[in-house]
C-alpha cells in the first residue's frame, strides 16, 4: 500500500563561494523543518550536502564518482535532531557540482519508496551554481538532464531550486553561469519544479514555501458566455490571507503511557429554563430569538431557510469593459484563477482565445459567481486575462472580486485650498517633497525592488513560529530579541540615506525643521473656569503639580460620546476630531445644535447668549473645517425663523459684533452664501402697516 506521508530532501552546496550566505541558508532549511514539525510531524527529511572535503554516499559505494557528495542524513521521520543539525552545517572546500548531488537524491527516495509514494516525495536544492559540472561519461549535458528528468517523472518526483547570486558575474565566469541556468531551465520543462532566483539573503528566507497548502478547487463547471457558449473551467485560490494557527486547548489528563490519546478538550453546552433552573432544554426544544428593542423576537430555523437567498450553481458572463474602467483599490478579498478544464483540448483553445483577444483589445470581463449550490452569497467580479509565456502552461485568468454599493467605504477630507496662500509650498518645496518620497519608493524604475511580497515571508508569523519552536525545547524561556533577518524586514534600510543623501540634503534646505511640542490638553472642569489649586497641589511658582498633571492625563483618555453641559466646546471638538467611525461628525453637530437650542430656550433675560455665541461660534469653525457649511447654515435660518418673532431677537443683533454669520463660499466651496448675503444676516423685520 501506498505511504501517505511526504518526503523531502535538501540538496546545499556548501562550496567555498557559499559561504558567506550559508547563514542565511540555515534560517531557510530550519524554518522549513519547523513548520513540519507543527503541521506535518509524519514526514520525512533528509540531507545532502556537495561541496563537502569528505564523501559519504551509497552511489560512490557502488558504482565510483560522486565525489565532494556528503550525506548528513538519511530520510527519516522529522524531529528535533534534524533542527540542531542544520543549525550548524559544516563548510566545504570544494566546488559543488549540483547535478551529482540531484542523482544522489533521486536515489535516496527510489531506495527508500521504490514506485510507492509517487507525487509526495520532493527535492529541494540550494545553490548559487556558479561551478561547472562534471561531463557525463556519454552523451551531453542535455542528454544527462533528460534522463534525469524522465526518471524523476517515472517517479513522480518533485524539484524545487533556489538559485542566489549576490554579487554581479564577472564576465570570466558568465559562460558557466549560463549553462547551468539552461540546465536548470530545462528542469522545468520536462518535471513538476519551480525554479527560483534571488539576489540578497533577505529574499532568501522566503524563497521556498515552508508549508505545502494543496490547491482545492471551488468550482468546477460552466463558465458561461451565453446560451449556446459555454468553456468547462477550474477554480482556484490563487492568494489567500495567512493567519495565525489555531491554538487548541491540551488536556494532560491522559496517562502517558496510552499512545492513541488525542489529549482534546471538548466543551459542552447546557441550556437551562429561566423558570425551572434544574431542567435541560434539549435541542429540538431550542428556538433563537432576536432583541427588537425591550422584546425578544422568536425566529426558527425554517424561517430562516425561507427568506434566504439561494441561488444556481454557475460562473455567467455579464459583458466587458476595458480595464482602465476597474481601479487596483477596488479589489476585495483574495485572487482567484480559472484554468481550462484539463485533458479538454477544446477549452484550453477556447480559454486562450478569449484571454489573447482580451489582451489585445485590452478588456476585462465582468462575472456574476455563485461556487457552490445553494451558495448564500453572490460574488460580482472582473476576470483578468493571464497569457502564458510557457509551452507547457495553458492561457488562465485571474479573478478579483468588487465591491456592492454597501461595501464601499466614502472618507471626505477637507481640500488644502482652504488653507492661506502662506501656507501652501512653493514649486521648489514641491518638487523637494516629490523627491524625497520618491527615495523612499520599495520598488524604484532604476533599482531592483525591495522586499518583493512573493519572497517576503510574514516577520509576525515567523517569529510565531520561531518562539513556539524555543518554548518546546525551553517553556520557562522568555521571548528573545527579534532576529536580524526579520528587522531587515521591518525597519528602514540603513543604507538607503546614503544611497540618496542629496534628495535628504535638498528637503532639509527647503523646510525648516522644528521640534513640535505636546500640547497638555486641558481638564474637563467647569465651563469657562480655570482649576483652583490648593497650597498642596500648586507649587510655589504657580505651576501645576503633579496631582494635576496626572487629572489632565487622566481625563484626555476617555473618549467623548456627547456633548455635556460642564465642557460643550471642548467635547464638540473631541468628537469631531475622532476618526473610529465618520458617524461622529454628524452626531456631533446634532449634539452641538441641541446644546444651543436648549441654551436659548432657557434663556432668561439674556443670561445664556454669552456661552450660546461661543457654542455657535465653534459650531462654525467645525463645520467649515469639516466641509459642512450647508449644516451651520441651515441651523442658523431655522434658529431665526424660530425666534425672530420673540424677545431673543437680540441674541441675531448680536452675532454680527461677534463674526458668527453664515458660511460663505469662499470659506467652504460646498456654501451656496454669498458675502452679501452673509453680510446681510439677520434680515431686518419689515416695518408693520
Amino acid at each position: 500500500m501506498a505511504r501517505s506521508k511526504e518526503a523531502l530532501v535538501l540538496l546545499l552546496d556548501v562550496g567555498p563561494s557559499m559561504h558567506s550566505i550559508l547563514p542565511e541558508v540555515e534560517k531557510l532549511c530550519t524554518m522549513l523543518v519547523q513548520k513540519k514539525l507543527m503541521f506535518n510531524k509524519n514526514h520525512e527529511v533528509g540531507v545532502v550536502l556537495f561541496g563537502t572535503e569528505e564523501t559519504k554516499n551509497e552511489l560512490e559505494k557502488e558504482v565510483g564518482g560522486y565525489e565532494n557528495v556528503f550525506v548528513l542524513r538519511d530520510i527519516k521521520v522529522v524531529d528535533a535532531d534534524v533542527v540542531d543539525i542544520l543549525h550548524n552545517i559544516p563548510r566545504g572546500k570544494f566546488p559543488g557540482d549540483f547535478m551529482d548531488a540531484i542523482v544522489v537524491g533521486i536515489d535516496m527516495l527510489i531506495k527508500k519508496f521504490g514506485d510507492t509514494n509517487k507525487g509526495k516525495q520532493c527535492l529541494c536544492l540550494v545553490t548559487n551554481a556558479q561551478y561547472p559540472i562534471k561531463d557525463p561519461y556519454e552523451g551531453t549535458k542535455e542528454d544527462q538532464v533528460d534522463k534525469i528528468s524522465s526518471n524523476m517523472k517515472a517517479h513522480g518526483i518533485k524539484f524545487d531550486c533556489v538559485v542566489i547570486r549576490e554579487n554581479p558575474v564577472r564576465s570570466a565566469g558568465k559562460s558557466v553561469i549560463d549553462e547551468n541556468d539552461h540546465l536548470l531551465n530545462q528542469f522545468s520543462k520536462n518535471t513538476i519544479s519551480k525554479i527560483v532566483h534571488v539576489d540578497n539573503p533577505l529574499a532568501l528566507v522566503g524563497a521556498l514555501r515552508t508549508r505545502s497548502i494543496s490547491p482545492v478547487t471551488v468550482f468546477r463547471g460552466d463558465l458561461e458566455l451565453g446560451s449556446t457558449m459555454k468553456i468547462k473551467v477550474w477554480v482556484y485560490k490563487k492568494t489567500s490571507e495567512e493567519k495565525f494557527p489555531a491554538l487548541k486547548k491540551y488536556s494532560d489528563k491522559a496517562p502517558s503511557s496510552d499512545k492513541y490519546a488525542t489529549h482534546e478538550v471538548k466543551v459542552d453546552f447546557e441550556y437551562k429554563s429561566k423558570e425551572d433552573p434544574d431542567k435541560v432544554v434539549p435541542p429540538e426544544q431550542r428556538i433563537k430569538g432576536y432583541r427588537y428593542g425591550p422584546q425578544v423576537i422568536p425566529i426558527s430555523s425554517a424561517e430562516w431557510d425561507s427568506v434566504k437567498l439561494k441561488p444556481d450553481k454557475g460562473v455567467k458572463l455579464l459583458g466587458f469593459t476595458d480595464s482602465s474602467n476597474i481601479k487596483r483599490h477596488y479589489y476585495m478579498k483574495d485572487v482567484y484563477t480559472f484554468i481550462p478544464e484539463p485533458g479538454n483540448r477544446k477549452a484550453i483553445v477556447a480559454v486562450s482565445a478569449i484571454a489573447r483577444a482580451m489582451k489585445e483589445l485590452n478588456k476585462v470581463a465582468i462575472l456574476r459567481c455563485v461556487w457552490r449550490q445553494g451558495q448564500g452569497s453572490v460574488v460580482i467580479g472582473i476576470l483578468s486575462p493571464n497569457v502564458s509565456c510557457m509551452d507547457n502552461i495553458p492561457d488562465s485568468f485571474y479573478f478579483n472580486i468588487l465591491p456592492f454599493a454597501e461595501d464601499v467605504r466614502e472618507f471626505q477630507f477637507p481640500s488644502f485650498s482652504r488653507f492661506p496662500a502662506a501656507w501652501l509650498p512653493n514649486a521648489h518645496q514641491q518638487e523637494a517633497a516629490d523627491n524625497f518620497v520618491r527615495m523612499l519608493d520599495l520598488a524604484p524604475s532604476d533599482r531592483e525592488e525591495m522586499l518583493k511580497p512573493e519572497f517576503t515571508p510574514n516577520p509576525v508569523l515567523e517569529r510565531f513560529y520561531r518562539y513556539l519552536d524555543l518554548k518546546s525545547k525551553q517553556p520557562d524561556a522568555s521571548v528573545p530579541p527579534l532576529d536580524s533577518t526579520l528587522k531587515r524586514m521591518i525597519e528602514p534600510d540603513t543604507d538607503l540615506p546614503s544611497k540618496d543623501k542629496s534628495a535628504i540634503d535638498n528637503f532639509h534646505s527647503h523646510f525648516e525643521l522644528k521640534e513640535n511640542p505636546k500640547k497638555k490638553k486641558p481638564t474637563t472642569l467647569a465651563w469657562n473656569e480655570k482649576p483652583s489649586l490648593t497650597d498642596n497641589e500648586a507649587g510655589a511658582d504657580g505651576r501645576t503639580s503633579d496631582i494635576q498633571r496626572n487629572l489632565i492625563q487622566d481625563s484626555s483618555v476617555v473618549k467623548v460620546e456627547k456633548i455635556g453641559d460642564s465642557n460643550p466646546i471642548q467635547d464638540f471638538e473631541a468628537m469631531m476630531a475622532r476618526r473610529d467611525n465618520p458617524k461622529w461628525i454628524m452626531k456631533a453637530i446634532q449634539g452641538m445644535r441641541a446644546y444651543i437650542n436648549d441654551l436659548l430656550e432657557n434663556s432668561y433675560r439674556g443670561d445664556t447668549f454669552p456661552k450660546a455665541i461661543e457654542c455657535l461660534a465653534a459650531l462654525r469653525k467645525g463645520c467649515i473645517l469639516e466641509q459642512e457649511p450647508k449644516e451651520f447654515n441651515r441651523f442658523l435660518f431655522h434658529l431665526y425663523d424660530k425666534w425672530k418673532t420673540s424677545d431673543l431677537l437680540e441674541f441675531f443683533k448680536i452675532l454680527p459684533s461677534k463674526n458668527v454669520t453664515l458660511i460663505t463660499k469662499t470659506e467652504a466651496a460646498d456654501s451656496d452664501v454669498t458675502e452679501e448675503e452673509a453680510k446681510n444676516f439677520p434680515l431686518k423685520p419689515e416695518p408693520s402697516s
